[in-house]
């Protein structure tokens, strides 16, 4: 049963410019730039020195804190400096560089494969830690940590989170088409680590292809845990149906209390591309070195879905697949909801990197901001049930403590205020700038 949640848009999906080809293989660049905080929590401390030979898949950055992440070489080569160097979330990070001298990473194996089933959670948790992951649907959350709820957190429901509601991308609804069986291990996996009985796999109903691959594959996969119960649920495609208390609300009608999390209602939520990559850190021994994302727009001569390493340049990527066709107005990191718009093409794919949408003039039309007509569309479409103008008020005014005692901090960012907006304020970054300043 599919329930509703407060609010949401219905943006144009465009997803048909790479909905419909593979996931292209790995591109494997010459350089990387890896920073060392791609994740929430304290930024990794490096463990290279410049001049130093690395292999992929080495850990390069250790995790400084609970509440942090390693870093592992994505390529082969020397790593020539570490530095300061532009990122897509912040103006600049310490990062670490590293240039190939050589191809011979280029089809190399990684470890055996080995069965999980005889490990016990604390090892899992270990794995999954150690390889570096964190959440892939943007967010950067380190997993270990989502899956380590305190002993008074009894999680009862595991929540794949295949909506993928950023119109644009595409990549998870391929690895879902392409990896089904993989992600049905990695749940398995997920399962076990929590102790859970009950899984769901929430699809939205734009991708029935990414449906049918997930219901094949569940029909004839053999789960190695006694008791569980794991259904595909076909959701009403609305953004932002992929945010983690909307889908817990759309699935189960449990509401996550504000300023809680969903383990506070007995769920965890993973996206499909991180439990893939729990998959392959606990059945083959792969760190976090690579994702798929989606490069797109009507500016490439190649809209496509590909397999990359962490720290490839924007523009190498570019480069690889063909280049422009026309040159872009915008660029952003992400789909063009919640997405960072980007100074430059010398920014690294990160973890949390989904996609890079390149856009044109007509995709993105400049537009006047005007006076609030207190329309109140903003109040109806919001998830959070927040009053964006209101908010947006205070921040101008600067009234910081006004603005976080009317909720501010309760809003996840997702744009459909500004999306609705009538008079093309750009509410989600005062938003963002009060939170920030708060």
């Amino acid at each position: 049963m599919s329930y509703k949640f407060y609010g949401g848009v219905h943006p144009s999906q465009l997803k048909n410019l790479t909905s419909d080809g593979a996931i292209k293989r790995i591109f494997v660049p010459k350089r990387v730039v890896l920073p060392l905080s791609q994740h929430t929590g304290s930024p990794a401390e490096p463990v290279v020195k410049a001049g130093e030979q690395v292999k992929a898949y080495i850990e390069i950055a250790k995790a400084t804190g609970f509440v942090s992440s390693p870093v592992h070489a994505s390529i082969s080569g020397k790593v020539t400096k570490i530095s300061y160097s532009p990122t897509p979330v912040s103006n600049r990070a310490l990062s670490v560089f590293i240039e190939s001298q050589d191809d011979e990473d280029r089809d190399f194996k990684i470890k055996e494969h080995r069965d999980p089933n005889g490990l016990p959670a604390e090892e899992l948790i270990s794995i999954i830690r150690d390889a570096g992951i964190v959440g892939l649907g943007g967010a950067a959350f380190p997993t270990h940590v989502k899956l380590s709820p305190p002993k008074n957190k009894s999680i009862d429901t595991v929540i794949l989170n295949g909506a993928e509601c950023e119109p644009y991308l595409t990549c998870d609804q391929r690895i879902m088409m392409e990896n089904p069986k993989e992600i049905l291990s990695g749940l398995e996996v997920i399962l076990k680590i929590l102790n859970a009985k009950n899984a769901y796999i929430a699809i939205e109903d734009n991708k029935q292809p990414a449906i049918y691959a997930m219901e094949k594959a569940l029909k004839s996969f053999s789960f190695h845990l006694p008791d569980i119960s794991v259904k595909i649920v076909n959701l009403r495609t609305k953004y932002p149906q992929g945010a983690e208390k909307q889908i817990i609300k759309s699935i189960l009608n449990r509401t996550v209390p504000f300023g809680g999390l969903p383990m506070d209602v007995g769920c965890v939520v993973q996206n499909v591309q991180t439990v893939y990559a729990i998959y392959e850190a606990v059945y083959s021994g792969k760190p976090l070195i690579e994702r798929s994302i989606t490069l797109t727009g009507s500016c490439l001569k190649e809209p496509v879905n590909i397999r990359v390493r962490i720290g490839t340049v924007i523009k190498d990527l570019v480069d690889f697949i063909g280049g422009f066709k026309k040159e872009p107005k915008k660029i952003i990191m992400g789909g063009p909801m919640m997405g960072l718009a980007q100074y430059t093409m010398d920014v690294p794919i990160v973890k949390g990197t989904g996609g890079v949408l390149f856009l044109s003039e007509e995709e993105n039309p400049r537009t006047e901001e005007s006076v609030c007509i207190r329309c109140g569309k903003c109040i109806e479409v919001c998830p959070m049930q927040l009053a964006p103008t209101a908010l947006m008020y205070r921040v101008k005014r600067e009234f910081f403590d006004e603005a976080k005692d009317m909720g501010i901090a309760g809003c996840f960012e997702c744009g459909a205020c500004a999306y609705e907006c009538p008079a093309k304020i750009p509410l989600l970054d005062y938003m963002k700038y009060g939170k920030a300043r708060i």
